[in-house]
């Protein structure tokens, strides 16, 4: 009786720890990306996303609807009744190797080809006023294919900056769901 006993005493203990590695690794399988959760650590996405949101990820290529892009993903200037986190067009997340630190989680607006001339395509409400033009832009014409992008909350497209278009391969994932104020503990842990 004896081992009957340290045995329902151990499966007690253990069992919620076996419950919970087996559901993160179903929640990593569906997935299919490493990490499947960020947190969102400005509040370039405001209203939509704020900082401290936890975000879960797919890749990009899961779940892709038929007007998404090679990549899987849908923009915004394609998305007639396609919605993610509030707004028409994905939400991606993506690092430029380039650019140092946390990945970014903006809206992904209209894709470019390599030597497009994509001021003629841009929304002039999201350029700077002085701009009149491709030349007057960093990356126009493209120098590669990818994505312009946009914080929600920010008056310009990330592309008007020093920030070539995003090219597929610097995709982390897509932004699916977010559950409010669950990543400030992600953040604080992090150090920001």
């Amino acid at each position: 009786m004896a081992a009957s006993n340290e045995r329902s005493d151990w499966l007690a203990t253990v069992a919620p720890a076996l419950t919970v590695l087996v559901v993160f690794g179903l929640v990593v399988a569906v997935s299919g990306v490493w990490p499947p959760f960020v947190a969102v650590e400005s509040g370039s996405m405001e209203p939509h996303l704020e900082r401290g949101d936890l975000v879960y990820l797919t890749a990009s290529e899961r779940y892709a609807p038929e007007s998404a892009t090679a990549a899987g993903v849908v923009t915004r200037a394609a998305a007639v009744d396609y919605r993610r986190l509030g707004g028409r067009g994905d939400v991606v997340v993506f690092a430029p190797p380039s650019r140092g630190g946390s990945p970014v989680i903006h809206r992904a607006q209209f894709h470019v080809e390599r030597g497009e001339n994509w001021y003629d395509e841009a929304d002039a409400d999201f350029l700077p006023a002085s701009v009149d033009g491709c030349d007057e832009l960093a990356h126009c014409p493209a120098p590669h294919a990818g994505y312009v992008t946009k914080g929600d909350a920010n008056p310009y497209y990330d592309q008007a900056g020093e920030l070539a278009p995003v090219r597929p391969s610097w995709l982390r994932g897509k932004a699916q769901t977010a559950a409010p104020w669950v990543g400030h503990l992600r953040l604080a842990l992090a150090g920001r």
